[in-house]
């Protein structure tokens, strides 16, 4: 059972694109001059609980029955190092197997860069421990899915942190009981989402104030993973 768990929710985090970025942190790729590291990633999902197999970002899973199913996802990926310059990469997939990929990079200017420092040294942001991801129920379909991926120096300390927030739909129960046919919503930031917001919400500027910046580009930041 926890190996069937943890098997989906590796399959779901690669989808998202949070592998790559677990991958980058751990072997040390560029997290000694970056400033801030953060990813946000978003799926409409349709999987079901017999999900076996999935082909990364290219928005197709297989069920055991052979059923195929599509949904549209986004990426945001946003590095900002010691200097100010920063990169910030979108990628969109609304159609399946053609994803867009757009990039835009800049300096901040030194008031944008103090503010985003001062958002960092937040001693209650500090403190955060990334909690253990939702347990997704074996008789959930998931709907939607969103997570935010964080790695911050501080001072040549690294924290790293992950959310992820799950909308499902429930299905029968293990011991065959009828369920009301609500969705029901997991959320593991929501003891420190209060905390969190301020970087959100600078995060969310960044991505305003880039939008006429972002050109065509390939994969570099948010090119997830697949796996077989």
């Amino acid at each position: 059972m926890f190996a069937r768990r943890s098997y989906k929710l590796f399959t779901i985090l690669t989808l998202l694109g949070i592998v790559p970025l677990l991958a980058a942190i751990a072997t040390g790729q560029e997290s000694s001059t970056a400033l801030l590291r953060l990813q946000r990633s978003k799926a409409y999902l349709n999987l079901e609980t017999n999900v076996v197999h999935a082909q990364g970002m290219h928005g197709i899973t297989y069920g055991k029955g052979g059923d195929v199913a599509s949904y549209p996802n986004s990426l945001s990926c946003l590095t900002v190092y010691g200097d100010g310059k920063y990169v910030l990469e979108k990628r969109e997939e609304m159609t399946v197997g053609k994803p867009k990929v757009k990039l835009a990079e800049g300096t901040l200017g030194a008031d944008d860069l103090q503010h985003l420092k001062a958002i960092l040294d937040d001693e209650n942001l500090k403190n955060i421990v990334s909690p253990k991801a939702p347990n997704i129920p074996d008789n959930a379909t998931i709907r939607e899915i969103e997570s935010v991926d964080a790695q911050i120096d501080h001072a040549g300390t690294p924290q790293h942190l992950t959310t992820i927030k799950e909308r499902l739909k429930m299905g029968a129960s293990e011991t065959g009981g009828a369920t009301n046919g609500m969705d029901t919503y997991l959320d593991n930031a929501s003891s420190f989402q209060k905390t969190l917001n301020p970087l959100m919400k600078w995060f969310e500027g960044m991505e305003k104030k880039s939008k006429s910046d972002l050109k065509d580009a390939k994969p570099q930041y948010c090119a997830p993973m697949n796996i077989g």
